[in-house]
C-alpha cells in the first residue's frame, strides 16, 4: 500500500510540474550612440550597457583593487571575457537597411566601468562597410532570454554627427514584441 502511494504521489508531482519557460537571469539597460561619419554614413554604434546589481557584482567579485573600487584596468580581462561571449551572440544586434540585414562580428573597442552598484560594459562595433546615410533599423534581443535587454528610460539613442534629416525613434520590448529596435530615417536631400 506504501508502494502504491509513493507511486501516486511522484505521478502527482509530474504531473503538477509545468514546463519551464525562459526567463531572464541578467538584467540590461542599454544607451547606444550611432556614429556617423563626414560623408553621414553610420561608421559605428557605441553601446553602454549597465548590468543589474546581482550581475555586477558577481562579476566584479574577486577583482582586487588597490583602490577599493576596480578601475578600468583592473576590469579589463572581464571586459574581455564578457566581449568573447557577446561575439559568439553576435552581440544580439542586427542592422537592417532595405532587404539586407548584417550582423556585427567584432568589438573594436570595449571596457568596464564600476561606481560601486553598477558594471557598465562600454563597447563599440564598427558597421563595416559604412552604411549610407538611409532608412535603417537595429535591433536588439537575445532569442534564449537569458539577457533581458531593456533601453534606458532617458536618452536611450544618440545620432552622434548624423546629417540633420536623420530622425530616430525607438521600440521598447514589450511582452509582444519581443526586440528592442532602434529605427532611423534619414530623408534624401
Amino acid at each position: 500500500m506504501d508502494g502504491i502511494r509513493r507511486s501516486l504521489a511522484a505521478c502527482f508531482l509530474l504531473l503538477s510540474i509545468g514546463g519551464a519557460s525562459a526567463h531572464p537571469h541578467v538584467w540590461v539597460t542599454m544607451r547606444c550612440k550611432i556614429i556617423f561619419d563626414d560623408s553621414g554614413s553610420v561608421t559605428a554604434l557605441l553601446y553602454s550597457w549597465s548590468f543589474d546589481e546581482m550581475t555586477s557584482a558577481f562579476s566584479a567579485l574577486g577583482i582586487k583593487s588597490k583602490h577599493g573600487i576596480p578601475t578600468r584596468e583592473e576590469l579589463a580581462p572581464a571586459a574581455s571575457e564578457h566581449i568573447a561571449s557577446l561575439r559568439q551572440a553576435g552581440f544580439f544586434t542586427t542592422v537592417q537597411a532595405g532587404n539586407a540585414s548584417r550582423k556585427l562580428s567584432h568589438a573594436s573597442d570595449h571596457w568596464f566601468a564600476y561606481d560601486g552598484t553598477l558594471l557598465t560594459l562600454h563597447f563599440s562595433l564598427p558597421v563595416e562597410p559604412a552604411l549610407a546615410p538611409i532608412s535603417f533599423s537595429i535591433e536588439i534581443n537575445d532569442p534564449n532570454y537569458f539577457v533581458d535587454l531593456r533601453f534606458a528610460d532617458k536618452d536611450p539613442v544618440e545620432l552622434v554627427q548624423a546629417p540633420s534629416s536623420c530622425i530616430p525613434s525607438v521600440v521598447r520590448q514589450t511582452w509582444t514584441q519581443t526586440s528592442n529596435k532602434i529605427v532611423v530615417t534619414c530623408e534624401r536631400t
